[in-house]
This record gives structure tokens, sequence and C-alpha cells, in this order.
């Protein structure tokens, strides 16, 4: 399946920095999104290395017979320790972490997707969008044990209370999963930036109506900035050839 990607990041209108780092493979092998946390220097390190790093171990094993599941877990667990060492030589930024999603396409129809923390993946088939990944947070434990509806933790205080993340010593939980793609189906790659602003019907609203890649990437940030832009926003839209590839080119 042919592919058409963009992405975008944006500081939003609230925060002075943007601690969001985004990369794309240009050849459409890797996407990666991390929001970094800790502070402006921290949070902007905690992100960079983390992207660096998944970035370096993919290049340096992609056409080596290990998995693409263990392939993406080793790239994170790397992350995650390479931030450590950060911290210990800079004791300033010791507080820093980050999140991080990936997908990759070793095999161009078997994509797979790791991630840590509440950036996450979606993919819209049809009409129809779906959260792929699982949010390492309090909220989704507590929507999962049936504690919290999903209204609920929209307002909630504690929704971004992350469980997990890139940057702990206690790290143990690193989800990696394959991804199911037909033709024509779009994948979304996102910091919380945009899902604390917009809910997931406006989010499919925009994927399905603008088929550009970078029209809609500039359309959902627009559209996060016009209800708060509370967060720095980051995202990655990646396009598989179907019926639309012609509108999808273009632009993308």
């Amino acid at each position: 399946m042919k592919r058409f990607f963009a992405g975008l990041t944006d500081p939003g209108l609230l925060r002075t920095s943007n601690q969001d780092t985004y990369y794309i493979d240009p050849e459409g092998r890797f996407f990666i999104v991390a929001d970094g946390m800790g502070g402006h220097a921290g949070g902007q390190e905690a992100s960079r290395i983390a992207v660096d790093t998944i970035n370096q171990h993919l290049e340096t094993h992609w056409a080596g017979e290990i998995s693409s599941k263990q392939l993406l877990y080793d790239a994170l667990k790397l992350a995650n320790q390479n931030i450590l060492k950060d911290q210990s030589a800079y004791p300033e930024r010791s507080d820093m972490g980050t999140t991080a999603v990936v997908v990759i396409f070793r095999d161009a129809a078997h994509p797979w997707c790791a991630h840590v923390g509440d950036s996450r993946l979606y993919r819209l088939r049809g009409a129809k969008l779906d959260q792929i990944t699982e949010d390492h947070t309090w909220v989704a434990r507590a929507i999962r044990d049936g504690e919290l509806t999903q209204a609920q933790s929209r307002s909630h205080p504690w929704r971004h209370v992350l469980s997990q993340c890139l940057g702990r010593e206690d790290l143990h939980q690193i989800d990696v999963q394959p991804v199911s793609l037909l033709p024509g189906d779009r994948l979304l790659l996102c910091s919380d930036g945009l899902t604390e602003e917009l809910s997931d019907q406006l989010i499919a609203s925009h994927l399905k109506s603008i088929r550009a890649c970078d029209a809609a990437a500039n359309a959902l940030v627009n559209s996060a900035k016009q209800r708060g832009g509370r967060d720095n926003i980051t995202l990655v839209i990646i396009a598989t050839q179907g019926a639309a590839a012609e509108a999808a080119t273009q632009g993308a």
C-alpha cells in the first residue's frame, strides 16, 4: 500500500515553549511522537532524547533479523535508559520524562505500534475512528475498572496523571502491538494537546472531510487552538492508498 503522510507541531496558545518532538522517516518507514514533561528545558530534552534514540535504534537494526515487536520494545527501553543517564548527568533535569508513540512499516501491509504514556495512535476506517493505544494514566485505569465513565474522565482533575512514562527507573510497561491496516485507512499519532481539546468525533470529522494530509494536520491543530490550545499540539497523519488516494496525494 502506498502511503502519504504529514506532521505538525505547535506550542499552543498558553505555553512559552514546545516540549513535544516528532519525527517522520523520509522513506515513510517509521513515525514518532513524544510529549515531554518536567519543565521547559527538561521536557524538551526528554522528548528529544527519546525521539533521537528511537530513530537511531530503528535505523541501525532495521534490516536485522530481530522481530518488529522486539525492535520496538528495545528502542523504547533504550530511550528510557538514555533519559535516565541524562538525569544523572544533569540533576536539574531529574524530574523530566516523556511519552512516546511509534509506528513502523517494516512490512508495508502489517505495521506495528509501541507506546508509553498518553500520546495516542488512532485509526480511521471509513467513518469509524478507533483508538488503538490505551493510555497509561490513572484515569484510563479507573475507566477500565468501572470507577469512572468516559464523560467523567474528560474533566477529572487527575486526567493528566501518568502511570508510565519514559525517564523512570520503575518503567515496567511498554505496549507493543500489530496494527490492522486496510487500503484507505488513515493513522493519527498525536500528543494529548490535541485530544485534550478535541473529542474523538471531531477528530474523525476532520480526518474524513479533509483528505490531504498536510491540510488535515493544519485543520486539527487550528481546531485545537480555537478550543483553548492549552498545551503543545503535535500530530502525524499517515494515509494509505485507497479509493480516495488521488485526493490524499494533493499536498500530502
